[in-house]
């Protein structure tokens, strides 16, 4: 019996680029589809996409500093209101940032999260 290795050529596919970017959005619906489908699309298609890790881990990174920082918000509250001022601000960022950087996958540019803990490097 012979085994053989079919690895599959790199593509340029900078639609799923833009979806995986969009697929952030998804928190807002569901509350949690933000971090998962994202992260799901960038471990499935990292090895076949070109540029998929690079913007994988981006936002990986980019969702999982946001989760910290509303976490650290909530207790944030009451000292007098900051952490309402932050939730709103982190709620604000969370929403622009993914579609920026949708637009400049879509223009083959890299990703570029400000406020971001790299988790994954």
């Amino acid at each position: 019996m012979e085994i053989i290795n079919q690895k599959s050529a790199l593509r340029t596919d900078p639609q799923l680029l833009v979806i995986t970017h969009l697929s952030q959005l998804l928190t807002y619906v569901t509350g949690f589809g933000g971090l998962i489908v994202p992260l799901i699309l960038w471990a499935s298609s990292k090895d076949s996409v070109i540029g998929m890790d690079e913007h994988g881990k981006a936002i990986v990174n980019f969702q999982l500093s946001m989760l910290l920082f509303t976490i650290l918000s909530i207790p944030a509250i009451l000292l007098m209101g900051l952490g309402i001022l932050s939730l709103i601000f982190i709620g604000i960022i969370a929403f622009v940032l993914p579609i920026v950087n949708a637009i400049k996958a879509s223009n083959g540019e890299s990703p570029s999260y400000f406020m971001t803990i790299r988790f994954i490097s």
